[in-house]
């Protein structure tokens, strides 16, 4: 018997007219769907006709079910990987059940598709050929020596962050790394109330602020360079 695939498949972060056909097809073709939330995920399935057997898979529990899904895909299962919004494994559940799959010899395929990180880097305006993506900055534990890492990072910096959050990030950025670097922060993207706001790093805050701003927010902030060096 010839081992399955671990499918990797990326799903709508906002419009569902951003799915794949190919999506579509390959989760209508495997034999099990592992969801981060199975009830989210559920919905989605619903829309596009899709009837396969879903299986939760998140950051509680994905220590403990990898093994018994490495045997099934050693058994000739195929398997899709699917998150609530966006690719698996960019800050989501994935990357222990991609290195188990790869520790057991079993193909890896990762489809193309939505993540939030590249609309909101091209929409910036910021330097977009070299960039470093951080994901979620540590909340406590950690900020402070992350944030000094960062500060000569020459390369334009994308971080995601939680509506409550976001103020407070913006200041401590500006704190660390110079309040004369320039930034973009997106919200909402691909969704109705999609929106972009470009500005320095205290002027996003302020603008939190009075905005009180809702929804998943990515920010990009311009790489390190001499004249920005932080006073």
């Amino acid at each position: 018997m010839s081992a399955g695939i671990l499918y990797i498949v990326p799903t709508p972060i906002g419009n569902l007219e951003d799915m794949t056909l190919r999506a579509i097809r390959v989760l209508k073709e495997v034999d099990l769907i592992l969801a981060e939330d199975t009830r989210t995920s559920g919905k989605l399935l619903k829309h596009f006709e899709i009837d396969k057997p879903l299986r939760s898979f998140h950051m509680h529990n994905e220590h403990k079910a990898v093994e018994s899904l490495g045997e099934q895909l050693e058994a000739g299962r195929q398997i899709a990987l699917i998150s609530d919004a966006g690719t698996p494994a960019i800050s989501d559940p994935g990357y222990l059940m991609v290195a188990k799959a790869i520790a057991l010899d079993i193909e890896v395929i990762c489809l193309p598709g939505a993540t939030a990180f590249v609309p909101a880097l091209v929409n910036s305006g910021l330097a977009a050929h070299s960039f470093c993506f951080e994901g979620f900055l540590p909340v406590k534990k950690g900020r402070q020596t992350k944030l000094k890492e960062l500060s000569e990072e020459a390369r334009t910096i994308i971080f995601y962050e939680s509506p409550h959050r976001i103020a407070r990030t913006c200041r401590d950025l500006a704190e660390y790394l110079g309040p004369g670097r320039e930034a973009s922060l997106s919200r909402e993207i691909s969704k109705k109330f999609e929106q972009t706001k470009r500005g320095k790093l205290l002027e996003l805050a302020s603008w939190c602020d009075d905005h009180k701003p809702k929804g998943e927010m990515v920010l990009c902030v311009e790489g390190y360079s001499k004249k920005l060096k932080p006073s």
